[in-house]
């Protein structure tokens, strides 16, 4: 089920959005295929440590996140992605790594892989492992104002 805080934000700011049932899945490969949603507009959220504090990076189910490509980009080499048991406690209204990229609604920073940027919409977990969010990627910019990661 879509977390409140989410369909909360997303109905105060008057966001045209969809909820995607699916069966239950847990990587993103799983999740795209169980929703029928093209991995390249299926949005994954990891969390990963910046000089110590969590932020999220927002990418293609089809993508990895490259540690070493990411501290260049954000210019510093303490980074690392981090463990569930890390961050679980920070999404109390979330199904452990089912988080939404609204890092803004988190306190922490959204860092957005430029191929994103392409997709007129994109699709994303609602806080469950049975429901995804789809919207244009252009609300989802404008509500979170992500940094958009520069190509290396």
């Amino acid at each position: 089920m879509i977390s409140l805080r989410t369909r909360s934000f997303l109905d105060e700011h008057g966001i045209k959005y969809v909820t995607i049932q699916h069966s239950t899945a847990y990587t993103a490969q799983e999740i795209a295929a169980s929703a029928h949603v093209p991995g390249r507009e299926l949005a994954k959220t990891v969390i990963v440590k910046i000089e110590g504090k969590p932020a999220m990076v927002v990418l293609p189910a089809s993508n990895r996140v490259s540690v070493a490509e990411l501290q260049g980009l954000v210019g510093t080499p303490n980074v690392k992605i981090a463990r569930e048991a890390d961050f679980a406690k920070l999404f109390p209204d979330c199904e452990p790594g089912a988080m939404p990229p609204f890092g803004n609604l988190y306190g922490m920073d959204v860092y957005v892989d430029p191929d994103l940027t392409k997709d007129e919409i994109i699709a994303f977990n609602a806080g469950s492992h049975t429901e995804l969010i789809a919207l244009r990627y252009r609300d989802f910019e404008r509500l979170v104002e992500p940094k958009v990661l520069a190509t290396a």
